[in-house]
């Protein structure tokens, strides 16, 4: 039970956000008494912490496997992208927006988590990327990491990018373009632009 309690708040906190959604409106989505679901969860809080721990867990093992296909480094981050949107319902700014407010300590103990797996991942494509001739050999891969982790955080903010004006899959792949131009070989270029032709068609 405490499975299926955290996988429907995992989707109803992500289509409707973290704040709107009550236990009362679980349990009753669920058919069950709001009692049973304290009884696996003392509160909120604590059901909102174990919903972004469970998240973060599915999508860490789903990036680990990607990167594990040995995909050129440039198709990977592409594919990346889509996989974590597609977990993230899209990646609906709302729910975020409202657990950085209402749930600061739980927001910011995921972006620490967030942090040191996309720095590590991000380093390893650059490694490779490098090795294949594709990104640049004399950048700072260490600040670029940081670059790459600062600015997906950015563009979930609310504030700075309405999603009402900029539709988040469009903020996201131009991100991810702006990211690579910055970085590439004439090569790498070349390979991006392709994967791009590929994706527009």
């Amino acid at each position: 039970m405490k499975d299926l309690i955290l996988h429907k708040a995992t989707e109803m906190f992500l289509t409707l956000g973290f704040k709107s959604v009550t236990m009362d409106d679980i349990a009753s989505e669920m058919g069950i008494s709001k009692k049973t679901i304290y009884n696996h969860f003392s509160n909120k809080d604590s059901l909102v912490k174990a919903t972004t721990l469970h998240l973060f867990e599915t999508i860490s093992c789903g990036i680990d496997e990607i990167i594990s296909a040995g995909k050129n480094p440039i198709e990977e981050l592409f594919i990346i992208k889509n996989f974590v949107m597609r977990n993230l319902k899209d990646e609906n700014t709302s729910p975020i927006y409202q657990l950085q407010k209402y749930y600061p300590k739980v927001h910011k103990s995921l972006m620490i988590k967030q942090f040191n797996k996309m720095g590590h991942c991000i380093i390893e494509n650059l490694n490779k990327g490098i090795e294949l001739g594709l990104f640049r050999k004399k950048i700072n891969k260490d600040l670029i990491a940081r670059f790459y982790f600062a600015g997906m955080s950015s563009i979930k903010d609310v504030e700075l990018f309405n999603p009402e004006i900029f539709k988040t899959k469009k903020v996201q792949s131009c991100y991810l373009e702006y990211h690579l131009r910055g970085i590439c070989t004439p090569n790498g270029i070349k390979e991006l632009e392709q994967i791009m032709k590929q994706k527009n068609n």
